[in-house]
């Protein structure tokens, strides 16, 4: 034998010696091969993700978890007529040998994009059927269809990517809390019922005829009773079950929350652990886009008359300012006769930069009829014109119209919008009308997230139809004042040691420095027109517990989906969550909720009683 046909010998010999020791399935994964592996043979598996025929050369894109890598076959290889079979997401390994790419055939959007694989061999491990949707590119489909085949949904790219990404941030969140010295622990999943909130998922209990376990809302009470147990800083990312219906940015059914409690803390000592915890979470998974560096706190009935809204988008610089003075007496009397017919009617103005024109104007008063309103009435400034110009300037003066473009800051070229009445009946029409000046007129920066934190919420609230005081939103908030304030207060004008944490528009979580004191919850509820046996009855291992040495504590829990909504640049929770029901609370991928059988329901001592329709 030569030496050159030996030399051959030999290399071939260590070819198939490579290929015999290697893994069953994969040397490397898709994401790995550079110009550094050029040479060796490697072996591949992963899904085809498409087929390029070019003028008899085949290339395969091939794609795992990971990544993907370009593989070609030419009619030469013995492999070539079971390569021609194969089609878009049928699973196959490959091995073949790593060659570089031309300088012209580089791909640079791709981390293999050096290289690509000369396929010698093929195996076929699962074959697809016709597909009910592509996997690849980013077409639209119907959500019942991308639902039923959530598993193809997620091979698409950005909603695969959206998914790494979750697991990521959540990764960062469990070790930026532990680093500060907090320590995640579990609660129940099956607990009591709530009688407050949302409706719950309620489980029948075989073993206790007639009685039924709840999912929990949240795990607010019991990690409440962490801190009364004398556990100091806990955090669990929690499930959270509610049956309520589906929206945008609130998934039927569950969800997942950052939940935190602290012990022996102000509300300034959480807003002071939480900020550095968010803002660095942010900056991590921001992809450049700007983060608050010190989360402004706006007091809620300042964020109510700036914004018309507890849940203010602060890259939008519009603020709205009552100017009911300059209207008063005027000669627009629509609104000088309710300034004068009624002491608690307000005018409120939303500047409008760079709204200076008539078209604009009326498109907006278009819009506002389409809100069920009569219009929106305006002045807008021109160059070289005296006063402002519309029917509002007209009427009100030269002198009235200059003085709202001074306190507003206005200048030629602006416009202002106007809208009149009882603050709490019309404040959530101007904040509508605020966003949508700020989203027409592009005043919106989107590569910023802007968070603030929201204080001074009401304590309580009159309730017009059972006329009645009542609590604002949290019973379980601390007072401010305490039992002071409670006994001598106009309970209407008690603020609450509440919070909500807000970014971009969007509430991330509302948060309460907790009563801890039996005296005073007692007293809240009986303000609120409940005895001491609704908390008794209703809460009563909690308030039970609050009996034998209960810490200051307080916390909040901003939701994960939220978050991760956010960070991924999505618009609906659907693109976020592995895998989510439809907009009915279905899951219509493991046909749930579905019939039992009745050997079911009889060991769970329960009859069906469903209405005819049903």
């Amino acid at each position: 034998m030569t030496n050159q046909r030996l030399n051959a010998f030999c290399a071939l010999d260590l070819i198939f010696k490579a290929i015999s020791i290697m893994h069953i399935y994969r040397s490397h994964d898709c994401s790995q091969l550079s110009s550094s592996n050029v040479g060796q043979t490697v072996r591949l598996s992963g899904w085809v993700h498409r087929i390029r025929d070019h003028g008899g050369l085949l290339f395969i894109d091939l794609r795992d978890h990971y990544g993907m890598t370009q593989c070609v076959i030419d009619p030469d290889s013995d492999a070539f007529a079971l390569a021609e079979t194969i089609r878009s997401e049928w699973v196959i390994r490959v091995d073949g040998e790593v060659k570089a790419r031309d300088g012209a055939a580089v791909n640079k959007s791709l981390a293999t994009g050096e290289i690509e694989i000369f396929i010698r061999e093929i195996e076929i491990l699962g074959e697809a059927k016709e597909l009910p949707m592509p996997v690849f590119g980013e077409q639209e489909y119907p959500e019942d269809t991308r639902l039923r085949y959530r598993f193809l949904d997620l091979r698409r790219e950005r909603i695969h990517n959206n998914i790494i990404k979750r697991s990521q941030i959540i990764a960062s969140i469990r070790n930026r809390m532990t680093s500060q010295g907090f320590t995640e622990f579990q609660t129940p999943i099956l607990t009591a019922s709530s009688p407050e909130g949302a409706r719950d998922f309620l489980v029948p209990s075989r073993m206790h005829p007639g009685k039924f376990y709840a999912l929990p809302q949240a795990p607010q009470q019991f990690k409440q009773l962490i801190m009364m147990s004398g556990f100091d800083k806990y955090f669990q990312i929690a499930p959270c079950f509610r049956d309520e219906d589906a929206r945008a940015d609130r998934s039927p059914g569950e969800f997942y929350q950052f939940d935190i409690e602290m012990s022996f803390v102000t509300q300034e000592d959480i807003f002071q652990s939480i900020e550095p915890i968010l803002r660095g979470l942010f900056e991590e998974f921001a992809d450049g886009k700007s983060v608050t560096q010190e989360f402004p706190r706006i007091p809620y009935a300042q964020a109510m008359t700036k914004y018309g809204t507890d849940k203010p988008d602060l890259r939008n610089p519009i603020e709205m300012e009552d100017v009911s003075e300059h209207f008063a007496g005027s000669g627009f009397k629509i609104f000088s006769g309710m300034l004068e017919n009624d002491p608690n009617v307000q005018i409120w103005a939303i500047p409008a930069p760079k709204g200076g024109s008539r078209a604009f104007c009326d498109r907006m008063n278009s819009w506002a009829q389409k809100q069920g309103q009569p219009g929106l009435g305006y002045i807008f400034w021109r160059d070289g014109e005296e006063g402002g110009a519309g029917p509002l300037a007209k009427n009100i003066g030269v002198e009235r119209t200059d003085a709202i473009k001074a306190q507003l800051g206005l200048e030629a070229g602006d416009a202002c919008f106007f809208v009149a009445g009882i603050p709490k009946k019309f404040v959530d029409f101007a904040g509508a009308a605020r966003t949508h000046i700020g989203t027409s007129l592009k005043l919106i920066d989107e590569d910023r997230f802007d968070f603030c934190w929201i204080v001074d919420f009401p304590m309580f609230e009159y309730n017009e139809d059972e006329k009645r005081v009542d609590f604002s939103h949290n019973p379980f908030s601390m007072p401010q004042g305490e039992m002071e304030a409670l006994e001598n207060q106009d309970p209407l004008t008690i603020n609450a040691w509440q919070y909500d944490i807000v970014c971009n528009g969007l509430e991330l979580s509302s948060g309460a420095i907790r009563n801890h004191r039996p005296d005073i919850m007692k007293k809240a509820f009986e303000i609120a027109g409940y005895d001491e046996a609704v908390l008794k009855d209703k809460f009563g291992g909690m308030y039970s517990a609050l009996q034998y040495g209960a810490p200051p504590h307080g916390g909040i829990a901003p939701g994960i989906d939220r978050i991760v909504m956010m960070l991924c640049g999505e618009q609906n929770l659907r693109e976020v969550v592995m895998f989510p029901m439809n907009q009915q609370a279905e899951d219509l991928l493991m046909s749930a909720p579905s019939d039992v059988s009745a050997k079911q329901l009889r060991e769970l001592h329960l009859r069906l009683n469903l209405d005819e329709k049903e």
